[in-house]
């Protein structure tokens, strides 16, 4: 893979306008400003990121943890650019000096397809089909939309949100960048080989959608004629996925010491391991010199260290091994390969996050109910789509936006666009919705 091929302006669903736009802003600044302004953008607010929505204390949704990966996002693409051009003078005044500002509007869209409640509503979609009453469709569905569904994973879902020829809505989607809509892609690969993990990069729905832009962009096919099709990721992802990496790790640590989960002693050990022990003593003589004596304030300056310092690591491990990345050959995420004392600390914090942080109460509470309700919203939408001639699914369906294709002939479409209207959902109108159909809560009561 080389750069120039990879870095495209090129736009899905308008390559034959491509010569016809005349505006100072550059197509990836349309691309991230299309995103700012989009509905699914603006419902991340109301979407649990790890921590149930706040009450008195404002913890991370997912429109902020969005915005804070783009952030990072922007600053490891520009200081990449930086670095690379000094080593490729060719690549200066190309379009490879816009890559910061791909990653960040990637980093913007990556969480887009997450549906309501976190990992427990991907999970009781999924399960649904695995373990609830969908498992009777297998039958009746072919086997590569099963493996989809039963797989159904937010990653892919961001893809299709972002490209799916939705009703009444442009061909193409979102009309995004190649390159962009390449860079969100985490796992290049179709659900048959998501193996234990789930993962996997885009519904067969949209198979195609990647195919051209992989073919435009010269991203290498790793798979074998006649395989399961699996691609090597664009470079820029591992950007993407680092960016998300350092916010989710770092930004669960603070949210936690603001919940009272985690006590100031194990929040500062944590944030203040990625550092050695001249470095730790330089930042706490810094704090302690510009009078934080606010102990929130001490864990956000700790936090705005670590997370410099795990940036400036994945720079200069992207930079490194920028050869292996363009052939395909790269293992493991940037985090996976920066210097040992950093990457030692990030496990120590991914160890603190899941013993005390991803069990604990509120954590808990939200998974359980929010999984419970999510599994009752897929049984009573599911049955409405399979049998759309009964009464009391004629009366569901008419709440589907016209955008989703509940009312073609076609069943798979159907099912699709029940997951659809599911994943779109915020929290709060997931709540709504099933507790008007649950008869727990009436206009007029």
């Amino acid at each position: 893979m080389n750069w120039q091929q990879l870095i495209s302006n090129k736009r899905l669903g308008q390559e034959h306008r491509q010569t016809e736009m005349h505006e100072e802003r550059s197509e990836f600044k349309r691309d991230y400003d299309r995103l700012v302004f989009s509905a699914p953008f603006r419902r991340m607010q109301n979407k649990t990121q790890v921590f149930p929505l706040p009450g008195s204390i404002f913890v991370h949704n997912r429109l902020t943890h969005s915005l804070e990966v783009s952030t990072v996002g922007m600053s490891l693409g520009n200081d990449i650019a930086r670095r690379l051009i000094a080593l490729h003078p060719e690549l200066r005044g190309t379009l490879f000096e816009e890559i910061g500002t791909i990653v960040s509007a990637a980093c913007l869209a990556h969480d887009m397809g997450n549906p309501p409640f976190g990992h427990s509503g991907e999970k009781a979609i999924q399960t649904f089909f695995t373990e609830g009453k969908g498992q009777e469709l297998r039958s009746v569905v072919s086997p590569e939309f099963w493996s989809d569904i039963t797989h159904f994973e937010g990653n892919a879902n961001a893809f299709r949100l972002l490209t799916h020829h939705f009703q009444g809505r442009r061909a193409g989607g979102f009309l995004m960048t190649y390159t962009m809509l390449a860079s969100i892609v985490k796992y290049p690969f179709v659900s048959e080989l998501a193996g234990d993990h789930g993962k996997f990069g885009f519904f067969h729905s949209e198979l195609g959608s990647y195919q051209t832009i992989a073919n435009e962009l010269g991203i290498r096919l790793l798979s074998a004629p006649g395989a399961p099709l699996r691609y090597a990721r664009h470079p820029l992802v591992y950007l993407v996925e680092a960016a998300d990496d350092i916010c989710y790790e770092i930004m669960d640590i603070e949210d936690s010491h603001k919940l009272k989960i985690l006590t100031l002693d194990e929040a500062s050990e944590a944030l203040l391991g990625f550092f050695a022990p001249d470095q730790r003593a330089h930042i706490l003589k810094r704090i302690k010199d510009e009078g934080i004596t606010d102990v929130n304030e001490q864990i956000v300056y700790m936090r705005a260290c670590a997370v410099n310092k795990l940036e400036h690591e994945c720079v200069e491990t992207f930079v490194e091994h920028e050869q292996e990345i363009l052939n395909g050959e790269f293992r493991g995420s940037l985090i996976d390969n920066i210097e040992p004392q950093a990457r030692d600390a990030y496990k120590r914090c991914m160890k603190l996050s899941y013993d005390k942080i991803y069990q604990s109460k509120p954590v808990l509470d939200v998974e359980l109910g929010g999984y419970k309700l999510m599994e009752t919203l897929m049984e009573t939408l599911v049955d409405a789509a399979v049998n759309p001639q009964r009464f009391h699914s004629r009366q569901i369906i008419r709440r589907f936006s016209s955008q989703y294709e509940i009312n073609s002939p076609d069943l798979q479409t159907r099912l699709m666009a029940v997951i659809d209207y599911i994943s779109g959902m915020t929290d709060v109108f997931a709540l709504d919705i099933y507790q008007k159909m649950c008869g727990i809560s009436l206009p007029i009561v």
